[in-house]
């Protein structure tokens, strides 16, 4: 803790003196291309095409491999698959629906944490050379993703706030970055929205946050959308690692001006880990790589790449904030074709070897006092028929203005239990596959369909998939037979093309 209040006197003393800029950048040159260029193959871009093409292999020739930076990742779990269980993943609470059953508790049933995770700080020990962006670093997964991708706006909300009170938990590897490669389409005003207000709570207790713009090709996604987040849209690299080819992938929600997003990095075609017989990997066949990898498409890829680079330039410059972190990164590489705005890629060459733009982003803070039942928008999830809306989380009401109070003084968590409700464990509970994990609950109490928790079956769940196809869609509707939702595919990134 010595070390960490030493970091954050240097960041206030560097932010004493950090020059004030507008939360649109706009009119800037354009930063060298990358003079190496070579072609990936056509079944995808690789991590390690990938690390050539953000130049974050430049970066770790330098030593910057993310090493000493703590990453949240709260999504659909991780798998303990080769890649993941050398020691730098461990697994918080599992605040999903499956947290219940004791065999799926952490365990990434569909198959896009997983995918997120290799991308950010995958590694291996077995001389196979795979790498993330950023594998020294430390990843937290926090679940809250099923298998069918059903997830309500509560659960990431009581996720951001677990990640803000214990951020320091791991003294050697504090959350720093937290990605968030989710979205819905519940576009409240920013300024009361409880989603917005639980990232930003995140961005003033020093974490970044590191949004999906999200996958419409239209206006951008919740939370993306706030201004104190870096929101993060996809680049197809068109099979090259030459920067002049690259373009905006056609499904980038772009936005409009002033929020547009604020950086882009490869998002079409990424080969990351596969889960064999994940919901993911059942549905999509053609998009397996060899037995070990799967074929990603998306803004949440393009995140995760992001959050990588964050934590990279982190270990260069441990004392930047948030803002800081977030012009640095967006100041770094070439202009990108069919950007309306800004538009700029990501060059790690340059941003370890030179000095950090210093700024900050003025403006009004959020209340979080807005409707939940809004913040959603269309993303629900619902048990036999019966949908979870309103003023209410899983497991009844909740008034928002009561939330973002106890989410602002960093009090929603008291042991295991989110405003008073019983989520999980108070503690780690060991270690297994090489990830430490952290101790699950049995929920008490009644849902919203007024059954109670223990009477619910939640094995031997069946699902079918509709709109499935060898083409990037959004809100891939998978149903199951307990549970149904589309609010992680609707989102920012959860559809899955090769």
């Amino acid at each position: 803790m010595t070390a960490q209040r030493a970091r954050l006197r240097r960041y206030a003393a560097a932010m004493a003196a950090a020059t004030t800029v507008a939360t649109t950048l706009t009119g800037m040159a354009p930063a060298q291309a990358a003079s190496a260029d070579y072609s990936f193959n056509a079944a995808g871009a690789t991590l390690t095409d990938v690390r050539r093409i953000t130049r974050a292999d430049v970066a770790a020739e330098r030593g910057y491999t993310g090493k000493g930076i703590g990453i949240a990742l709260i999504d659909t779990g991780v798998a303990p698959v080769e890649g993941l269980t050398s020691g730098n993943v461990a697994n918080g609470p599992d605040l999903s629906f499956e947290s219940q059953v004791a065999n799926l508790r952490w365990r990434d049933t569909y198959g896009h944490g997983t995918h997120m995770a290799g991308i950010i700080a995958g590694r291996d020990t077995s001389g196979s050379g795979f790498r993330g962006m950023a594998p020294d670093a430390k990843l937290l997964s926090l679940k809250v993703g099923a298998a069918n991708g059903a997830v309500d706006v509560t659960q990431v909300m009581a996720a951001i706030d677990w990640v803000v009170e214990h951020r320091f938990d791991d003294a050697r590897n504090p959350i720093r970055v937290l990605n968030l490669s989710y979205g819905t389409d519940g576009v409240s005003n920013w300024m009361k929205n409880p989603l917005s207000h639980a990232v930003q709570n995140a961005y003033r207790a020093g974490i970044a946050v590191v949004v999906s713009s999200g996958n419409t090709g239209g206006a951008i996604t919740n939370p993306a959308f706030d201004p104190y987040v870096i929101t993060v849209g996809a680049t197809d690299m068109r099979g090259t690692t030459a920067y002049t080819d690259d373009q905006v992938a056609s499904f980038t929600s772009v936005g409009a001006a002033p929020r547009v997003p604020d950086l882009y990095t490869p998002g079409r075609s990424i080969v990351s880990l596969r889960v064999p017989g994940s919901m993911a990997d059942a549905g999509y066949p053609s998009a397996r790589v060899g037995e070990r990898y799967f074929v990603g498409s998306g803004t949440s890829q393009a995140t995760a790449v992001a959050t990588g680079a964050a934590a990279v330039l982190l270990q260069r410059y441990p004392w930047l904030s948030p803002d800081s972190l977030k012009c640095s990164l967006r100041e770094s590489g070439p202009y990108v074709g069919g950007a309306t705005s800004g538009g700029r890629m990501l060059d790690l060459d340059r941003a370890t070897a030179k000095l950090p733009t210093l700024c900050a982003v003025i403006g009004p803070r959020s209340t979080g006092t807005g409707s939940i039942q809004e913040a959603r928008g269309t993303s629900i999830v619902s048990l036999d028929g019966v949908p979870l809306t309103g003023e209410r989380d899983i497991f009844g009401p909740l008034r928002s203005a009561t939330w973002a109070a106890a989410s602002t003084a960093q009090r929603s968590w008291q042991g295991g239990d989110w405003m008073g409700r019983p989520m999980t464990g108070t503690g780690w509970s060991g270690t297994q596959y090489g990830q430490a994990n952290w101790a699950g609950r049995v929920w008490s109490g009644t849902d919203w369909a007024g059954r109670v928790w223990s009477d619910i079956s939640w094995s031997g769940a069946t699902w079918t998939a509709r709109g499935w196809s060898n083409t990037l869609v959004d809100g891939v509707p998978w149903s199951a037979r307990v549970w149904s939702g589309v609010s992680w595919q609707h989102g920012a990134g959860g559809a899955w093309m090769k």
